[in-house]
């Protein structure tokens, strides 16, 4: 062992020494404070941290119950939730809304996010390093709201999640944890535009939702 390292340790059991002599047995300790939406949100600013703030109109950060128990994550926002701020309010969010209402819960009792918070050029598919430069702001809201259950809506949502390169066909409708949290992906109601033959397996999905919520 380094001779520096050494004094370092020798020095360290000294003090720790001297403390448990004057009756204090353990040194203090604060375990780092749960963040607000409102400090992620002031900490995000107005983000320049991908180039997608340079075509964005506006930053959406997510909407609804601060203390919600489910947190439903899609991809990013399109033409409408760029132009309102707001996740989720264009032809694929009033489906969402309609899926919620289905298992007899209203937007504002859970709480709505995307991977990205900013409108990708004609709604491409979201970049590595696009998705990379939001995780950390998920994250943070996902500790700030503490949710027991969280939706991932869509592939882009259920990679940047689980850290997993599968599609959304292989992860749907399993449960997954996410430090503690439990995480089912299923379809994005974008796609079930696209494919409303898959309603029926969104519906599944919703149900067993339904069901942990219940048990909670």
């Amino acid at each position: 062992m380094d001779e520096k390292v050494s004094d370092v340790i020798d020095d360290l059991k000294s003090y720790l020494e001297y403390l448990k002599g004057m009756g204090i047995e353990a040194l203090p300790f604060s375990p780092p404070s749960k963040p607000t939406l409102k400090d992620v949100r002031g900490e995000l600013g107005d983000c320049k941290r991908c180039k997608l703030h340079r075509t964005r109109k506006t930053l959406v950060f997510g909407e609804g119950n601060e203390r919600a128990t489910l947190m439903l994550i899609g991809e990013g926002p399109g033409y409408e939730e760029d132009i309102q701020g707001r996740p989720f309010v264009g032809r694929a969010g009033q489906l969402l809304t309609r899926i919620l209402q289905s298992i007899e819960l209203q937007r504002e009792e859970v709480y709505i996010a995307n991977t990205i918070k900013c409108r990708p050029p004609q709604n491409r598919n979201p970049e590595p390093d696009e998705i990379q430069s939001c995780h950390p702001f998920l994250l943070k809201q996902i500790r700030a709201i503490q949710p027991k259950i969280i939706c991932a809506l869509g592939t882009v949502a259920a990679q940047s999640l689980l850290q997993t390169g599968s599609k959304i066909t292989a992860l749907r409708g399993r449960l997954f944890d996410l430090n503690g949290i439990r995480v089912i992906p299923t379809y994005h109601p974008a796609f079930l535009l696209r494919n409303p033959e898959r309603k029926r397996d969104v519906w599944e999905d919703m149900k067993r939702i339904a069901e942990w919520l219940k048990g909670l």
